[in-house]
């Protein structure tokens, strides 16, 4: 309920008039609200999927994105041009609209079209089944999460982040997509131990290097690893002793064998594959 009034504080009356209607089990198992121009809103729960009366206006989708941000676009000016923004409570919100292009890169997104606000969750305890696996000689081996999106990849490294922190390890977690941690004016929305820095937004080719310089952490924590970069940071990484915790989309071991990621599959550095 925590997360659903956060986000239901931020939204336009009209909007936010039609979610107060949901009955409280919608509420519990929310995932995504998605708001797309002329189309109802729409919300993931659970396996479900439920239209609501309410058709979304283009007036509305900028109302929610101005209230979602403060309006301080030049703080957000980064993460807009990446098409997403993490909000109080580590929240994300997806947009799509008309991508303003220099030099071959997005800048900007404009004209917004569509939203999908995603409901950030702590599951304190998912991960405690890992751990027997994780910890060797009371030291943590590298280990890649593989999974489908959507299926809980982000929450499971958060909560090893947190059980890794308190057996008194030292934990650095390599933010790239201010998922994992969902940092907020300087603070991690989600307990995650207190023996965890944290790098907000860096790409990890340049972020892993600068945490093992400056923190010397017994662990890295990444998410969604998978471009040729991440297999040479990576090997940098474990050459310096450093344990490394990430994960990738995927299925099974032939996705990965089928990845960019392979010399790492090939080489066993992961010491588990979970």
């Amino acid at each position: 309920m925590k997360n659903f009034n956060e986000i239901l504080s931020t939204l336009p009356d009209s909007i936010r008039k039609e979610l107060l209607q949901l009955q409280k089990p919608v509420i519990d198992e929310l995932e995504e609200i998605r708001l797309r121009c002329g189309h109802n809103i729409t919300l993931n729960y659970g396996s479900k999927e439920k239209f609501l009366s309410k058709i979304v206006t283009k007036v509305e989708l900028q109302q929610t994105l101005n209230s979602l941000i403060k309006y301080s676009y030049y703080a957000y000016e980064e993460d807009l041009a990446k098409g997403f923004v993490t909000i109080s409570g580590g929240h994300r919100v997806g947009i799509c609209g008309k991508a303003v292009i220099s030099n071959n890169v997005p800048i900007l997104i404009k004209e917004i079209s569509s939203m999908n606000i995603r409901f950030a969750k702590e599951f304190i305890g998912c991960a405690n089944s890992l751990i027997p696996r994780l910890i060797v000689n009371n030291m943590p081996v590298s280990t890649l999460i593989v999974s489908p999106p959507g299926c809980g990849k982000t929450t499971f490294l958060r909560d090893i982040a947190r059980i890794l922190s308190e057996r008194g390890i030292k934990v650095a977690i390599c933010d790239e997509r201010s998922e994992i941690a969902g940092m907020y004016n300087s603070k991690p929305s989600f307990n995650i131990g207190c023996r965890t820095d944290i790098l907000d937004g860096c790409d990890k080719y340049y972020g892993i290097p600068m945490l093992i310089r400056s923190m010397s952490p017994n662990v890295v924590i990444t998410d969604e690893i998978g471009k040729k970069s991440d297999i040479e940071i990576i090997d940098q990484c474990i050459s310096t002793g450093v344990g490394i915790i990430t994960s990738i989309h995927g299925c099974n071991m032939n996705d990965l064998h089928s990845s960019k990621i392979e010399p790492l599959i090939k080489s066993k550095v992961f010491s588990n594959i979970v």
